[in-house]
């Protein structure tokens, strides 16, 4: 009987550093079997700021999903983000190297060498090369272009990119726990494998995941990434909105986001007598008291009208958040391609009105992700808070070690060297 493989997720977030352990069997089926959510220490924004304060946070998480398993990790997918990401799209062409054979896999890791060659500071490096969509010969939109016969291969690559101190100081966080980094992951390319259909990606979509300080925008055009970058504004921004508002605290006000998000909505309206009779309700239920003390919160407190927080604090926030996002898909130049709209997720889908107010801000349909993909403990992540973490053990489950987007970043060491030494390979073959 063959050996399950076990994969290993950590999303190492602002607000919660997440670590879900999962085995795969030999029918590639992906059973979750460990499940662990802590607060977030020493990040900021995703990026680590206190390594003493990030490493105890990790191995707080990384302990607790080991126990529910019953089983020790050694490496893991780590996500990756924040601001410091940035994205560009990227054309090159190389000649096939049989022109009278097929073109094989030699050609296709040729012109992707080819299309990350591109210049960059000593502070960036080169996160993912995501081929968008290939052409032989002049025949455009070919997805996988080998076993096909041509003479000169082109691609389109998506290519993101990520600041070196952040990736070295998270890599050193994770390894100091014990754990080899088997690849870093942009957060928004883990959750878009999560909740993102097929159809979705094919037809255009946005991607919105509302992490605590951050919000990652990836679109998707024609079945493959065309556009990610990182906005500097997250759920927790309302959070503090509604403490300063509120005059309570943070711990507080999160309570008082979340339970308003739980609430069922006013019913629909009927006619005649009746509408007026549930208009009334409706009006009641809307300028209703928050029942501060079933939330567990001991501050004292005046009363707090719902239609106050989420009209006057929790909705221009909102709003403010999508402004952004609108901009991003303003600035990509692929707005007229999403159909599909937007998908959320994160921590922030979970906020009350989120779907309305990105209706009204961007104009799009849109809907809340749902995980897909995994078995076994899923009622543990049957959030959207986990998308990116469940992403990160369906990215696993498809990387072999030699796939199209492995990165080796292993503990310590960064894409740099092996760079390095690939082109001192390149110069010894030149020599006699």
């Amino acid at each position: 009987m063959a050996k399950d493989r076990i994969i290993c997720g950590i999303d190492v977030g602002s607000s919660k550093i997440a670590t879900l352990i999962a085995s795969i069997d030999e029918t590639g089926k992906i059973n979750l079997i460990g499940v662990s959510s802590t607060v977030s220490k020493g990040v900021k924004k995703t990026q680590v700021v206190d390594i003493d304060e990030a490493i105890d946070a990790i191995t707080e998480s990384v302990e607790a999903a080991e126990r529910m398993a019953g089983y020790s990790i050694s490496q893991a997918y780590v996500s990756l983000g924040g601001p410091q990401i940035e994205s560009v799209n990227q054309h090159a062409v190389v000649a096939v190297s049989e022109p009278e054979g097929e073109i094989k896999d030699s050609d296709i890791r040729r012109v992707n060498d080819a299309a990350r060659a591109i210049p960059l500071p000593s502070s960036r490096e080169i996160l993912h090369v995501i081929p968008r969509t290939f052409t032989v010969d002049g025949q455009e939109g070919i997805k996988d272009p080998i076993g096909m016969t041509g003479v000169r291969l082109e691609t389109e690559t998506h290519i993101i990119t990520g600041a070196t101190t952040s990736m070295r100081n998270l890599v050193k966080c994770v390894s100091q726990v014990g754990i080899d980094v088997t690849e870093l992951v942009f957060a928004g390319i883990a959750s878009a494998l999560s909740v993102l259909s097929d159809t979705e990606k094919e037809l255009g979509v946005v991607l919105v995941d509302i992490g605590g300080e951050t919000t990652d925008v990836v679109i998707f055009i024609d079945g493959s990434v065309a556009y990610s970058s990182v906005i500097p504004i997250g759920a927790r921004h309302i959070t503090s909105d509604m403490a300063v508002g509120l005059r309570v605290s943070l711990e507080s006000a999160e309570k008082i986001k979340l339970s308003l998000g739980k609430l069922p909505k006013v019913p629909a309206l009927s006619e005649g007598q009746e509408e007026i009779k549930t208009a009334t309700n409706g009006k009641k239920k809307d300028e209703e008291v928050i029942d501060i003390k079933a939330l567990g919160i001991t501050e004292d407190i005046q009363k707090i009208s719902r239609k106050a927080v989420v009209d006057g604090i929790i909705k221009p926030r909102l709003q403010e958040v999508f402004k952004f996002v609108g901009k991003e898909i303003k600035k990509s130049g692929f707005g007229a391609q999403v159909p599909s709209g937007l998908v959320i997720c994160g921590g922030g889908a979970q906020t009350i009105g989120v779907l309305e107010q990105a209706k009204y801000v961007l104009g799009f349909p849109a809907r809340v992700g749902q995980i897909e993909g995994l078995a076994g403990l899923i009622e543990e992540i049957d959030s959207p808070l986990f998308a990116t973490s469940a992403g990160l053990i369906l990215y696993g489950a498809t990387q072999g070690p030699q796939g199209q987007l492995h990165i080796p970043v292993l503990s310590g060491s960064l894409p740099i060297k092996g760079m390095i030494q690939k082109g001192l390979d390149l110069v010894k073959s030149f020599l006699p």
